[in-house]
C-alpha cells in the first residue's frame, strides 16, 4: 500500500526577498511592510492548482499570489483595501504580463470580508486556491535606514494610517474579520478547492500570540477541513546550516528582550503554511457510496541525478468512483501539481 505523504518543509529563503523581486517586480513594491515571499507563493501555486485554474487573494496587498499565479499559467482575482497597494499590485501584473506571463489578473479594490460579494460572480464555485496572509504585529515589518551621526531611521512599518485596516485593530475584531474572510473564500472555492494561508505567531506585550492556532479553529468554524500544516522555512539551507534572514526589527527585539533579562527570546525562522481544504460536495455525486481521497506518494525509476528512486505526488481514490458519478465539468475535484511544480523532497528549489 502505498504510504501518506507527510510533507511538511517548504525551502524558500534559498534566495533573500530582495533578490527574489529584483526583475520581477517594480521598484515601487518595497514600500509594503509585509510582503509575501514570492517563493511561497510559487510554492503553494505549484501544489495546490494547475495552469489554467483560478487563484484568488483577498488581502493582496502588492500583488505577489497575483503575479506568480500569472507567471505559471493561472487566471488570479486580488482584492486589497488600501487604494496604494492597489495600484502597485495592478502595475506589476502589467509588468509581469509585459515579461511573458501567460495568465491574466484582476484587482479590485475593497474590504476582503466581503469576498465573495466584491469577486465576479461567475467565479463562485470555481475557484481552485484561495493564498493570502493576514497583518502581523509591528515586531516584524519595516526596514532601516542608517546615517553616519544620525542613527537608525524606521521607514515603511505600516500598511496603512486609516484605523480600520486590520493591521491597526486589536486581536478581537482580527480574527472576527479572518473568520470572515474565510467563509467567504469557502463561498468560491470549487469542490476539493484549498485556502492556503501564511501566518506566525508574534508578540503583544509581551506575551505570544498564536495566531495560527486561531486561525485554525476559525477555519473549521467557516466550514473547512484542515488539509496539510506546513513550515516556510525563513533561514538559507547551506549544506548542513541555517542561513539566517532576519529582519533588524526582529533581530532589535530579541536583544532588548534579553537587556531586560527576560526570558531569552529567540527570532523567527519559519512562517506557517496552514492549508485548508473545502469538503467535496455530494450534488457532484449521483447514486450510492462515496469516496475518499488522500495525498499519497509512490515509487518511480530513477530520473534525477542518479537518484535510487523519485516520488510522485498523486491522489488516491480510496473507494473507486460511482460508474454514475459526475465531477460537475472537472476531470477531479482537488488539485494537481504539473510539471514545473517545486521538487517535493526538501532542498534548493531557486
Amino acid at each position: 500500500m502505498p504510504e501518506l505523504l507527510p510533507i511538511s518543509i517548504w525551502p524558500v529563503a534559498q534566495k533573500t526577498s530582495p533578490s527574489q523581486r529584483r526583475g520581477r517586480y517594480l521598484p515601487a513594491s518595497d514600500a509594503h511592510p509585509g510582503k509575501m515571499l514570492p517563493a511561497i507563493a510559487r510554492r503553494a501555486i505549484q501544489a495546490y492548482t494547475c495552469p489554467g485554474d483560478i487563484v484568488c487573494d483577498p488581502m493582496c496587498g502588492i500583488g505577489t499570489t497575483l503575479v506568480e499565479a500569472i507567471h505559471l499559467g493561472r487566471d488570479a482575482v486580488g482584492i486589497e483595501y488600501e487604494p496604494r497597494w492597489a495600484e502597485i499590485a495592478i502595475a506589476n501584473v502589467a509588468f509581469a504580463k509585459s515579461n511573458g506571463a501567460t495568465g491574466s489578473a484582476e484587482v479590485l479594490v475593497g474590504d476582503g470580508r466581503h469576498l465573495s460579494s466584491s469577486a465576479d460572480p461567475t467565479i463562485r464555485g470555481l475557484v481552485a486556491l484561495v493564498l493570502t496572509s493576514p497583518p502581523y504585529g509591528p515586531s516584524v515589518h519595516g526596514h532601516v535606514r542608517t546615517t553616519p551621526g544620525g542613527g537608525v531611521e524606521k521607514l515603511n512599518d505600516s500598511y496603512s494610517r486609516d484605523p480600520a485596516n486590520l493591521a491597526a485593530v486589536g486581536l478581537d475584531r482580527l480574527q472576527q474579520a479572518v473568520l470572515e474572510i474565510l467563509i467567504g473564500c469557502e463561498r468560491l472555492l470549487r469542490p476539493g478547492g484549498i485556502v492556503a494561508m501564511t501566518v506566525r505567531p508574534w508578540r503583544r506585550r509581551g506575551a505570544l500570540v498564536d495566531l495560527p492556532g486561531e486561525i485554525g479553529s476559525l477555519a473549521s468554524k467557516a466550514g473547512l477541513d484542515l488539509f496539510e500544516r506546513n513550515v516556510a522555512l525563513l533561514a538559507g539551507l547551506r549544506d548542513e546550516r541555517l542561513v539566517p534572514r532576519a529582519s533588524f526589527f526582529m533581530l532589535d527585539h530579541a536583544r532588548k528582550s534579553r537587556e531586560r533579562g527576560a526570558f531569552p527570546r529567540l527570532v523567527i525562522a519559519h512562517e506557517d503554511v496552514l492549508v485548508f481544504r473545502k469538503p467535496l460536495a455530494t450534488p457532484y455525486r449521483r447514486g450510492s457510496g462515496g469516496t475518499a481521497l488522500a495525498r499519497t506518494v509512490e515509487s518511480g525509476g530513477s530520473q534525477h541525478g542518479g537518484a535510487e528512486s523519485t516520488s510522485l505526488l498523486k491522489y488516491r481514490l480510496d473507494f473507486p468512483p460511482d460508474p454514475e458519478a459526475s465531477w460537475g465539468g472537472y476531470d477531479c475535484p482537488v488539485p494537481c501539481s504539473d510539471d514545473s511544480a517545486a521538487p517535493l523532497s526538501g532542498g534548493p528549489h531557486e
